[in-house]
């Protein structure tokens, strides 16, 4: 019997011991290479600069329109690689097409995500393009993105400590009421009239991280400021929460209260039957910083228009990961499978069937 999950990221399980141990050579160069919840891998390219690295697919659904898609599809690679702090500054993209997109299609969509790249500030310095059987979308390839700046200036997931503040931007579950709320309109707008299914797909372009990350950091880092950030995607904020105290060693005591949940994303997770805190969140950035910072970073995002909250403390490892909820303390485990998958699939078998 397999243990790989019927979609999403592979188990921990499997990551432990299939990936991990399988990684190629060994090099002194690497100061940070996978693990568990670390956005980005991090090479000493000597005179005091590093090149920090990560790769993700390249996921492409024309249901979002051309240029949406490619804005997502962009906006999904250089998030992870802003985790470090590092502007992102090149990218090398592999396209395994559909025999189904068209020259128009792809021109289409592959201007839209070129000036969205440049928009960021990045490069497309290598790839490949090709149309095979058995492709489709929304994986239609896959992406590196690269940054490089001093050794003393970026930052990963591993590097929360105690005493630090813990901050979320934007809230819970931002992707997953992004998706819905573009893919489908009909059955938001059923449910809660037109006026709010216009608004729930603004939702959309809140799934990026690039200006959160970028914003933060200019409050300083390590020392000086922020300490870790990490893009809360698969598993969301609950996900994503242990995924940096388990990298950085530490533990958490969360108020679960001040994590944000705007209003439309509730109604929409209501709607699709998905837990909010466990679900898709791409958009959402976990911040541990220095205590004394925390407030600036909150201020500095704000002035951006990016809401964001001070949810809690990094505490000692003994302590473990909790939340408060209704006066009580829970335990916080990670929630291993993200409820967004299967909801969605549900909708899209639900709206093949009755067509």
């Amino acid at each position: 019997m397999s243990d790989l999950p019927e979609m999403g990221k592979v188990s921990r399980g499997v990551f432990d011991n299939v990936i991990l141990p399988n990684l190629g050579a060994a090099h002194d160069s690497i100061i940070v290479g996978p693990n568990h919840g670390v956005d980005v891998g991090v090479v000493d390219i000597g005179g005091g600069q590093v090149m920090t690295l990560t790769a993700d697919p390249v996921f492409i659904v024309p249901q979002y329109g051309w240029e949406r898609a490619a804005w997502f599809a962009v906006h999904i690679l250089a998030s992870d690689a802003a985790t470090s702090g590092l502007p992102p500054r090149w990218m090398s993209v592999d396209l395994n097409l559909p025999l189904s997109m068209t020259r128009d299609e792809l021109a289409t969509m592959w201007s839209a995500f070129s000036a969205e790249a440049a928009s960021l500030g990045i490069s497309i310095v290598a790839g490949h393009t090709g149309r095979y059987a058995g492709c489709d979308y929304p994986m239609v390839g896959g992406a590196t993105v690269m940054s490089v700046g001093a050794a003393d200036s970026y930052v990963t997931p591993m590097g929360g400590r105690e005493g630090d503040a813990v901050i979320i931007t934007k809230g819970a579950a931002i992707e997953a009421a992004g998706i819905f709320a573009v893919t489908f309109p009909d059955k938001v707008a059923a449910a809660y009239g037109d006026q709010f299914a216009r608004k729930a797909e603004a939702i959309f372009h809140q799934m990026s991280v690039v200006e959160d990350c970028m914003t933060a950091v200019k409050a300083g880092v390590r020392d000086a400021g922020v300490t870790s950030m990490h893009d809360a995607t698969e598993c969301g904020v609950w996900g994503g929460l242990f995924e940096v105290a388990e990298a950085s060693g530490v533990g958490m005591a969360l108020d679960k209260a001040a994590i944000i949940v705007q209003d439309a994303v509730a109604k929409i997770c209501e709607l699709f039957r998905i837990d909010p805190y466990t679900s898709i969140s791409e958009g959402t950035l976990i911040i541990t910083c220095r205590p004394h910072k925390a407030k600036e970073i909150v201020t500095r995002l704000s002035d951006k228009g990016i809401a964001a909250s001070i949810v809690g403390e990094v505490v000692p490892k003994e302590r473990g990961i909790t939340y408060t909820e209704g006066g009580r303390i829970v335990k916080l485990t990670h929630p291993e499978s993200d409820p967004f998958w299967a909801a969605f699939d549900r909708e899209i078998r639900g709206a093949a069937a009755r067509l």
